[in-house]
C-alpha cells in the first residue's frame, strides 16, 4: 500500500478562470470562505503534505499555510502545467493531484487512487466515475516529472492523453455530484444554495 506519508496533495488553483469571468476561482466565497479552503479541508487529512499551484495572487494562497508553486510556462498552459511544477516541488514519491473547484470530492478519493495503482502496480492513477474519466483527479508517482517536461515541450496539453499514455488505471466511483466543477457563476450560485 502507498502510505499517506508517502503523498503530497496538490491543488491546480493556476487555471484563468475564463467561465467565471476570469475570476481566481479558488478565491471565490463558497458559504462564507474561499473555495481553496473547502478543498484543503477535505484534502489534507488524505495526504502527508499539500502544495498549491498558483499563477496569481500568491500572497494570499501562502497565507493558507501551505507551499505555492507557479507555473514555470507562460501563458497558462493548463493542468498539465500545474502538474508539472507540483511534481518538480513536492518531496514525496507520490502526487495527489486535484482542481481547486470540486469541493465535493470524495473523503477517500486519495487512498482509491492510491489502492488502484498498488494493486495494478501502475505509476498513475485516475478516478473515473459514471464511465466518465476524471482527468484532473490523478495520482501520479513524482518520477514520472520528466515525460510531463516532455509533454509540454512537444505541445501536448492534454492530461488526459498524457495519463493515458503512462499507463493510467482508474479508481471507480459512484457518486458523480462528487467530481462537480464549479466552472461558472450559476455553478457557484448552486453549490451554495
Amino acid at each position: 500500500m502507498i502510505a499517506r506519508a508517502d503523498i503530497t496533495g496538490l491543488v491546480l488553483a493556476g487555471g484563468r478562470g475564463s467561465r467565471m469571468g476570469h475570476a481566481d476561482k479558488g478565491l471565490l466565497d463558497l458559504a462564507g470562505q474561499p473555495l481553496i479552503a473547502h478543498i484543503l479541508a477535505r484534502l489534507a487529512p488524505q495526504v502527508g503534505s499539500v502544495i498549491i499551484n498558483a499563477n496569481r495572487h500568491v500572497d494570499r494562497y501562502a497565507a493558507l499555510g501551505w507551499p505555492v508553486v507557479a507555473d514555470s510556462r507562460s501563458d497558462f498552459p493548463g493542468p498539465l502545467a500545474g502538474l508539472e511544477a507540483g511534481l518538480r516541488a513536492a518531496t514525496t514519491a507520490w502526487v495527489a493531484m486535484l482542481p481547486c473547484d470540486a469541493p465535493f470530492f470524495p473523503t477517500d478519493l486519495v487512498a482509491r487512487l492510491g489502492a488502484s495503482a498498488d494493486a495494478a502496480g501502475a505509476r498513475v492513477a485516475m478516478a473515473e466515475c459514471g464511465g466518465h474519466r476524471e482527468p484532473v483527479f490523478l495520482l501520479v508517482a513524482r518520477e514520472l516529472a520528466p515525460t510531463v517536461a516532455a509533454a509540454l515541450d512537444a505541445g501536448r496539453l492534454k492530461i488526459g492523453a498524457w495519463a493515458a499514455d503512462q499507463g493510467a488505471v482508474c479508481a471507480h466511483f459512484d457518486d458523480e455530484s462528487a467530481f462537480r466543477n464549479l466552472n461558472t457563476p450559476d455553478d457557484l450560485a448552486a453549490a451554495a444554495g
